[in-house]
């Protein structure tokens, strides 16, 4: 008798412990879910942000350093396991960005004295005359590449 009720009370806690269990793997993979939602949701925003960037670019709505320095930040955040390296698919794109990432902007650009504000405007302009129509030949396909995302 001792037995039978030893017996009772240990398949009851093996099916309390299989229901737990079991709520949470649902509950895991509830989550999981809500993640994989979350980051297409993010890669969708990012794409869209790059597309609109890449097109005011191409259409001279956008300055080219301005445009730069946001698509390569942008390409840097879209969610993947693997990346592709973006330097090696847009060289000229991340080389300009490079050129141009080290000049102050904002509250940094606001602090500089004028005389070095129009020095920085004239050497970024020049860098900009430099690499535009390279720039501007990988930005269509920036934006195939983004239409396959």
């Amino acid at each position: 008798m001792m037995w039978m009720g030893l017996a009772v009370t240990g398949v009851v806690i093996i099916l309390a412990l299989g229901f737990y269990a079991g709520r949470l793997l649902f509950q895991l993979k509830q989550q999981n879910q809500r993640h994989q939602l979350a980051r297409a949701r993010r890669t969708a925003t990012i794409v869209e942000s790059i597309q609109v960037i890449a097109k005011a670019m191409l259409q001279q709505q956008c300055e080219l350093s301005e445009g730069a320095i946001r698509l390569c930040n942008l390409l840097e955040a879209l969610p993947s396991a693997s990346p592709p390296d973006y330097s090696r698919q847009y060289p000229k794109l991340y080389e300009f960005f490079y050129k141009v990432s080290g000049f102050a902007i904002l509250d940094a650009r606001a602090k500089l004295p004028k005389s070095e504000r129009m020095r920085q405007d004239v050497a970024r302009a020049q860098i900009e005359s430099e690499y535009e129509t390279a720039v501007l030949k990988e930005l269509p396909a920036l934006q195939d590449y983004c239409d396959t995302l």
